[in-house]
């Protein structure tokens, strides 16, 4: 097996897409990711791009965007994963952690700790979720309408106090924030709900091409919660997503948060696998 290293993303994304749409859901995050690299290059002015392949075959990714951690792939090959750890380590590149799939954000961990010692521990579980039809539009009382430039500092605030609850051990950039959610309000791809003339709830909507949609953060004030304002958004904001000639939607949830994975449930999420993010702790 060989590990290449790109510096191209559009070269990249050529290279591994047919693996990843393997799994389009399980690999959302990686698709959303290569999409902002080639389209709003400033977001993470440092990138590091990986593929094994077995002969012409890609059969395992892997990718970072300094200082997060790395996002790895579902391998399609055993032996990919120990592959990608030694090419990573000759590269010179050392990740705080690595987020995917369940199955190979584990063996991922186990490798590179039994490679460089020191330990490894989950920081979260989350599941990943696909809806293609709207069952539950929500009833909540507003409307939605896409954010602006006005908006960026409720929208910053927002997502802090979002990874605050939801998120405490990220590793945070804030600059690398703000230029995300810049790109994404120039998108019109984030989404806010006003009720009773106030903004009440927010949730993102960014591309996983070639034909998906990425739903969240999803976030409202907790003195606004219990009244339907992120159901109704979430159902309204993935309509619009599936109405704009994308087939699917996907969305991450925090497996710890059992009343938000009923939410999504009902609005036509249905359950794909298990993901985790886990950080590695030197000696």
């Amino acid at each position: 097996m060989d590990v290449r290293r790109f510096e191209d993303p559009a070269a990249y994304a050529e290279e591994v897409l047919r693996l990843l749409l393997r799994a389009p859901a399980r690999h959302n995050l990686y698709l959303g990711i290569l999409d902002i690299l080639q389209r709003h290059p400033a977001t993470y002015p440092a990138f590091h791009l990986w593929s094994a392949q077995d002969g012409d075959e890609v059969i395992a990714a892997a990718m970072q965007t300094p200082p997060h951690n790395l996002v790895l792939s579902e391998p399609a090959m055993p032996g990919a994963i120990e592959s990608l750890v030694a090419g990573i380590t000759d590269a010179g590149v050392r990740p705080p952690g690595v987020v995917g799939g369940l199955t190979e954000a584990r063996a991922f961990a186990s490798a590179w700790s039994a490679r460089h010692g020191g330990s490894h521990h989950t920081v979260n579980r989350q599941g990943i979720y696909e809806l293609a039809t709207i069952r539950d539009p929500g009833s909540g009382d507003g409307t939605p309408r896409p954010a602006t430039g006005d908006d960026l500092p409720l929208l910053i605030a927002w997502h802090e106090a979002f990874l605050a609850e939801a998120a405490p051990h990220h590793i945070r950039h804030d600059e690398m924030m703000r230029r995300r959610l810049t790109g994404m309000v120039a998108d019109e791809s984030f989404w806010l709900w006003e009720a009773a003339g106030q903004v009440v709830s927010m949730t993102g909507a960014s591309a996983a091409p070639p034909n998906g949609v990425r739903i969240g953060p999803v976030f409202t004030p907790p003195a606004l919660r219990g009244r339907g304002y992120a159901t109704a958004l979430v159902a309204r904001v993935s309509k619009h997503a599936l109405g704009q000639g994308n087939t699917r939607c996907y969305l991450h949830t925090d497996m710890a948060n059992p009343t938000s994975n009923a939410i999504y449930q009902r609005i036509g999420y249905e359950w794909v696998c298990e993901a985790t993010e886990i950080g590695f702790s030197p000696d």
